[in-house]
């Protein structure tokens, strides 16, 4: 995930979501569309782009799908943070490839409104 070198300079929309990852509280995740529509600009994809090329040195666990699906590719790596964290899980459905949890999105979401808070778009 770490593609950039701390020389490089970050478009400001790469900063400005970044900055938003970096308050998420530990424990709870905003969806990539969440991040978007705090920002007031872009989308869920354009927030996912930013993440997967610059998100490494943020807790990049914390900004997930809206299905609560763990990050392909990065799932145990993202299930030890959450773990760490106390986020809430899902239990896996035993038809679920690797029996890998879900995140319980209803109860880890995050609004901004708790602590950590960021100043939303005006």
């Amino acid at each position: 995930m770490d593609r950039v070198s701390e020389d490089e300079e970050l478009p400001e929309y790469a900063e400005r979501v970044l900055a938003v990852a970096e308050q998420i509280p530990p424990g709870r995740v905003m969806t990539y569309g969440d991040v978007a529509e705090w920002l007031g600009e872009g989308g869920p994809r354009q927030v996912g782009r930013v993440m997967a090329l610059y998100g490494g040195p943020v807790p990049w666990w914390r900004v997930v799908r809206a299905d609560g699906v763990l990050l392909p590719g990065h799932e145990l790596r993202a299930l030890a943070r959450y773990r760490e964290e106390g986020t809430p899980l899902r239990e896996a459905a035993r038809s679920a490839e690797g029996h890998v949890p879900r995140i319980a999105m209803a109860l880890a979401r995050w609004d901004g409104r708790s602590p950590g808070d960021v100043t939303p778009h005006t």
